[in-house]
């Protein structure tokens, strides 16, 4: 499928390149960390003041669980309840924190009026699959059933993150829709939905920008602990067997991004299924560009569409 970078898109791609900085798949994991949060200082936007952000530990499967509460202006004491998101950052499962995220949770925020709580799930591959899952799912659970102490109305939660991060609030809304708790939306950035990696955008060389093609493979590799897990539903949710009742979703895909056809299959496998889908396409961005909203318009556009969004579910 062609594809022709927005301007925006196509100067940030020539200021990486000319930059010379080495390729995630060259590096370690721990380097790569490093680096990861190194780039994200350039792109992303002033943060907004925000009423508070606070640290938080919770228990986990596996030990604790770090989360961040981002609470907007205007929310005040537990009489007057705000519908609350629980955000998981992307980053293939290996990069990425608190702090690589810190500005977007802060937009979601303030922009929608929400109380924003992000988790920082463990990383792979020091905690390979499915640590991650297990964590975002117990850190849903907990968030739902302490609502109320966090000032958030149980009754208006929704997941969502970005990348590996969409791919794991669409595991625990498939998880919650069978065992609880009740969500009223997900909100799934450009996520991995298929471990396979075997559709065509996988290959195509318009798409292998930034997230290149062995980018995504050294991801996938050091998360899964072998093919048997690509075909896990925890893993590819597009290949869980029912999609049916799932809670309202909007999907983002990006035309060069090694992840477009499998994000743009899970929207339309929703959309059969039932589900209230709102399908955002960004045909000249790349994978990435959600958090860049400093140097990319479009992100910025994109953020006022997850805002109104969140707004409206």
């Amino acid at each position: 499928m062609p594809v022709t970078l927005d301007p925006s898109a196509a100067l940030i791609v020539q200021l990486f390149r000319e930059a010379g900085r080495p390729a995630l798949d060259t590096l370690s994991p721990p380097e790569a960390r490093v680096a990861y949060l190194m780039g994200r200082a350039v792109t992303q936007p002033e943060p907004p003041e925000l009423q508070s952000v606070k640290p938080l530990t919770i228990p986990g499967p596996a030990g604790p669980i770090p989360l961040r509460v981002y609470t907007p202006m205007g929310v005040t004491g537990q009489d007057a309840l705000a519908p609350g998101l629980v955000f998981f950052h992307g980053g293939g499962w290996v990069i990425g924190d608190l702090d690589s995220h810190d500005t977007a949770c802060r937009q979601l925020a303030q922009g929608a009026g929400r109380i924003v709580v992000a988790v920082d799930y463990r990383l792979a591959p020091e905690h390979k699959f499915p640590a991650a899952i297990d964590d975002a799912i117990a850190a849903t659970e907990w968030i739902a059933a302490n609502a109320m102490q966090l000032g958030i109305d149980a009754g208006r939660l929704v997941v969502g993150g970005d990348s590996a991060g969409g791919n794991l609030a669409a595991v625990v809304a498939i998880h919650a829709r069978d065992n609880g708790p009740t969500l009223s939306g997900q909100m799934l950035i450009y996520p991995v939905t298929d471990l396979a990696m075997s559709h065509p955008s996988h290959s195509e060389p318009e798409t292998s920008v930034l997230l290149t093609h062995n980018v995504m493979r050294w991801f996938r590799d050091h998360y899964a602990n072998s093919e048997a897990d690509h075909a896990d539903w925890r893993g590819s949710p597009l290949r869980a067997a029912d999609l049916t009742g799932l809670p309202p979703a909007i999907v983002v895909t990006a035309g060069a991004d090694p992840l477009r056809d499998e994000g743009d299959d899970y929207a339309r496998k929703l959309a059969a299924a039932g589900v209230k889908v709102m399908h955002k396409t960004w045909p000249g961005q790349f994978h990435g560009f959600f958090t860049m909203g400093k140097v990319i318009p479009e992100a910025n556009a994109l953020m006022a569409d997850l805002v109104a969004w969140l707004k409206a579910i």
